[in-house]
């Protein structure tokens, strides 16, 4: 079939590659334009280096847009990981529209951060979405959806890495052959079940020691790698990724307060919370590199009694 690939980063890179791998033609490349000082996206160094058109457009919404898309003759569209607005003027240009992946069961997690969210609230599965893009943001029938567990001690990193990613490039090859051959079904969502969240940056991944200890941890394993989960020490960030859970189940095993450095040991260290006790194994000072808890410790002086958070 020929394609027109619409996207960015390392998920658009991995599509394009997927298609080119199994003897499609891709058209061309349509993604962002870079910001000044910055690095060219993957996905537009993958497609010059492949030696195909790429276009780069402030705005999608442009005539010039819609121009570069109608002059391709693409069979189909397929949306890899688009931040750009695309309306239904551009999308519906190819001979058999578009597609879209979206890393979330939609209706479920609309918005920009749909795989921290689920983590984040402690759900047990998540998945991802192939549908038609329209002009409400992930509000598009579905076509295709695949479900993933999400394990007790899965990180962003694990979901998205291990399972969202991979699952979803085989998800845009497998759409695009049922779209293309007419053998696809088109099912409206259920805006009864649908939900909406905005972007999980810094501000909602800051930790609040006084909350139950289970969600301190869903916070840090949704924010790992990134934004990062944080709290404070004497004033300055300190961000936690790699910790674990370990509940109090007697008052007899309850030590310090919320927020409180309860234990030191060769793993790093351990702060009280509602309910358990977050085991603290890699953090990132301010101003700081990535490093084992235990180093920070040791280079910082942290010690049983100290307070975290503001």
């Amino acid at each position: 079939m020929r394609i027109a690939v619409i996207g960015q980063q390392d998920f658009g890179k991995a599509v394009l590659e997927a298609f080119l791998k199994r003897g499609d033609d891709v058209a061309g490349v349509f993604c962002a334009p870079e910001k000044p000082g910055a690095k060219p996206d993957v996905l537009k160094t993958a497609a010059v280096e492949k030696g195909l058109e790429v276009f780069q457009f402030p705005s999608l919404k442009s005539p010039e847009a819609e121009a570069a898309m109608r002059g391709l003759g693409a069979d189909i569209g397929i949306m890899a990981y688009v931040l750009q607005f695309a309306p239904q003027s551009f999308v519906s240009i190819p001979t058999h529209g578009t597609i879209q992946y979206h890393p979330s069961l939609l209706p479920r997690y609309r918005g920009p951060s749909s795989i921290n969210w689920p983590i984040a609230r402690g759900e047990l599965q998540t998945g991802l979405t192939i549908f038609r893009p329209t002009d409400g943001l992930d509000e598009g029938p579905v076509i295709l959806q695949k479900v993933c567990p999400i394990g007790a001690d899965a990180t962003l990193g694990d979901v998205y890495f291990d399972a969202l990613f991979p699952m979803g490039v085989d998800a845009m090859l497998e759409a695009a052959d049922l779209v293309v051959a007419g053998r696809h079904v088109e099912i409206d969502q259920d805006e009864d079940a649908a939900t909406y969240e905005g972007w999980f940056r810094a501000a909602e991944a800051e930790i609040h020691w006084s909350a139950h200890a289970e969600q301190i941890y869903n916070l840090i394993r949704a924010a790992n790698p990134a934004p990062g989960a944080w709290t404070t020490v004497d004033g300055k960030k300190l961000q936690i990724f790699d910790s674990r859970l370990h509940p109090i189940r007697r008052l007899a095993d309850v030590k310090g307060k919320p927020g409180e450095v309860v234990a030191i040991d060769a793993d790093g260290f351990s702060v009280c919370a509602q309910g358990g006790q977050i085991q603290v194994s890699k953090v990132k000072a301010e101003g700081g590199k990535k490093v084992a808890a235990a180093v920070y410790v040791e280079e910082t002086g942290l010690a049983v009694g100290q307070m975290l958070g503001r």
